[in-house]
């Protein structure tokens, strides 16, 4: 049977600002070392749903798996690492701006 690994943003951004909200009243420290967690965790997610479409499509070659299956996590594989690779994006740009703020 195949797992169900739902990538789901809304519980990501829900995440993220019980997160935040958690960390408001801790030390920098502590916040970052949450906030890294947070992203190991959120890599992780992609991970496991990349590894879910590589299992489908072998189930698909053995006669286990129908061809919407494989599409579907495959799809769900696909828009984890878009998702990734933006939040990447921004997150270099936004290092690159503080980068050029003049103190």
């Amino acid at each position: 049977m195949i797992q169900n690994h739902m990538f789901n943003p809304v519980q990501l951004a829900n995440r993220a600002v019980s997160a935040t909200q958690e960390t408001a009243s801790a030390t920098p420290n502590e916040a970052m070392q949450g906030f890294g967690q947070y992203l190991q965790d959120a890599l992780q997610g992609v991970s496991d749903m990349e590894k879910t479409a590589d299992q489908t499509g072998k189930q698909f070659m053995l006669g286990q798996a129908s061809v919407d299956q494989v599409m579907i996590t495959s799809e769900q594989a696909l828009l984890g690492l878009q998702l990734t690779s933006q939040v990447r994006n921004k997150v270099i740009e936004a290092y690159q701006e503080i980068m050029r703020t003049q103190l």
